[in-house]
């Protein structure tokens, strides 16, 4: 079994792929916060709790009463950019306020130094955890 086949590594990995293309959705609103009728866009946030369990030690949800609700399958690594219109729109129809557009961008730049700090101390950890006795 590889590191990179842990699924605290995989899961660290997909955290930073999403981080990722966040920033580059950010940036593209901002180069376009110009741009006569364009939306501010988002990635959601990946919060397939379900995949987590079965990536876990193959645990699965369990659908007990027909109230609770159901999670749509989604493929691993899919994000989907979608129109957030930001809280002011011009009259040109351009919804890009560039304010708010960078503190999505700290908020994720700060997710992501915490990924990369996280993923850092687990790789010390395996690395310890692999080194023989005595050295």
């Amino acid at each position: 079994m590889s590191v990179n086949d842990l699924p605290l590594m995989q899961a660290l990995r997909g955290r930073l792929s999403w981080l990722d293309q966040r920033q580059r959705v950010i940036a593209e609103n901002v180069a376009n916060a110009d741009t006569p009728g364009y939306s501010a866009r988002d990635l959601r946030a990946p919060s397939d709790f379900a995949r987590a369990l079965q990536t876990a030690g193959g645990l699965q949800m369990a659908r007990t009463t027909s109230t609770h609700m159901t999670q749509p399958n989604r493929g691993p690594g899919r994000f989907e950019a979608r129109t957030t219109p930001d809280s002011e729109t011009t009259l040109d129809g351009n919804s890009v306020v560039v304010e708010e557009q960078m503190l999505k961008m700290a908020e994720s730049r700060l997710a992501y130094d915490a990924a990369i700090s996280f993923y850092q101390k687990s790789m010390q950890m395996v690395r310890l955890a692999a080194r023989p006795p005595g050295r």
